[in-house]
């Protein structure tokens, strides 16, 4: 995909996000970027690796800044401890109407990211993307107990519980996006 057009879809879903009462930080657009691209197969070609809070682009977060100096993305700063949210920026109903084909193309997959992960805190997309993270990592997903204790291990915070229901959580959803016409 284009530069331009991938500017276009991270819009969008920046919009999306936002009209289910997202907060959109950047780490909400790490981990909702990561699914569009990885569950919804969404082309957007960045690199992820398991960082500090769950997958996290280095490609994505320079996309952000260069959008953010493109005017097509701007910062609401949010009050402490809080960093700041992302909006549209002045230049983004432009972008987008110049792309509107590519952003219809995968607005499906786009309302599906919105609806599942809009609205989450951080630590439960960050719970959730390093479940989904695990589970794709693996050649043959192991079961559900072994899934777990490997979150478990990569990130201790994430108690084994909690891992658990990730893990079946995103279980659910790679099932539904099998089942649909994305």
């Amino acid at each position: 995909m284009e530069r331009l057009q991938r500017a276009a879809v991270l819009l969008a879903l920046v919009e999306k996000l936002r009209n289910r009462g997202d907060w959109c930080g950047e780490t909400h657009i790490q981990k909702t970027t990561y699914f569009l691209q990885e569950l919804m197969n969404v082309p957007l070609g960045f690199d992820f690796i398991l960082y500090k809070h769950g997958p996290f682009s280095f490609d994505l977060s320079d996309e952000i800044t260069a959008m953010r100096a493109d005017n097509l993305l701007k910062l609401q700063p949010q009050p402490y401890p809080y960093g700041p949210s992302i909006l549209p920026g002045l230049g983004s109903e432009r972008l987008k109407e110049s792309f509107r084909k590519t952003i219809s193309q995968y607005d499906g997959q786009l309302n599906y990211i919105a609806e599942k992960f809009g609205g989450k805190t951080v630590a439960e997309l960050e719970r959730l993307a390093t479940a989904f993270y695990v589970t794709s990592e693996q050649v043959t997903p192991g079961n559900v107990d072994e899934r777990s204790k490997r979150i478990n291990e990569l990130k201790p915070h994430i108690s084994l519980d909690e891992a658990r229901e990730a893990v079946l959580t995103v279980d659910w959803f790679i099932k539904e996006v099998k089942k649909s016409s994305y």
